[in-house]
């Protein structure tokens, strides 16, 4: 074998080499790039599933008090109507020591237990989401993956339409770079002191 045909025979085994690690890599990126964009998208549907648990959890358990509070009602009322007839007593001073019935404070506590658990678990989802954005967003943007990912279309999705939750007091402190404490309850009018 002539020096020449070797080496050209060379230089296409080369070019065969390098060709066929290049596609390679460009399947592989490929194939990478879906299989993330994909858990984005799983990742935002899980949010929207546990959001919905969390909401359906809180109002099925929120219900409790308003039965429990019909329930006292019923109770109550049937009390004071055995005791003292329809019209109630009518009599002065009643010397007679009752035996209401007590309201269980720990429904409210259960309902606030959802409420905590259910916002943790949502908290962490989105993280989840936060998460495998920029692990995307880094994949496809760095050199020389960047070069190629504009070659074939990715992102292919949307990436604005797999933002977190979050609520227009959020919104309104990031715009406003300001954030109000917290009013648990509403201000009390100041009463206007006497001189």
């Amino acid at each position: 074998m002539s020096k020449t045909l070797a080496v050209g025979l060379g230089v296409v085994a080369l070019v065969l080499v390098v060709g066929i690690s290049i596609v390679s890599w460009a399947i592989g990126f490929n194939n990478e790039c879906i299989r993330q964009e994909k858990g984005i998208e799983a990742q935002y549907k899980q949010n929207q599933n546990k959001y919905d648990n969390m909401v359906k959890a809180i109002r099925e358990v929120a219900q409790i008090p308003e039965m429990y509070a019909d329930d006292l009602k019923k109770v109550f009322t049937a009390a004071i109507q055995g005791r003292y007839g329809q019209d109630g007593a009518k009599a002065t001073w009643q010397w007679i020591q009752e035996q209401n019935p007590q309201v269980d404070s720990s429904i409210y506590k259960q309902v606030q237990q959802v409420i905590e658990s259910g916002r943790r678990e949502f908290e962490a989802d989105q993280k989840g989401l936060i998460d495998k954005k920029r692990v995307y967003e880094t994949y496809i943007m760095q050199f020389p993956a960047s070069t190629l990912a504009g070659m074939m279309g990715f992102p292919r999705i949307d990436l604005a339409k797999f933002d977190i939750v979050t609520s227009a007091e959020t919104d309104k402190a990031f715009q406003t770079k300001q954030a109000d404490p917290i009013q648990i309850r509403p201000k009390a009018p100041v009463a206007a002191v006497k001189q």
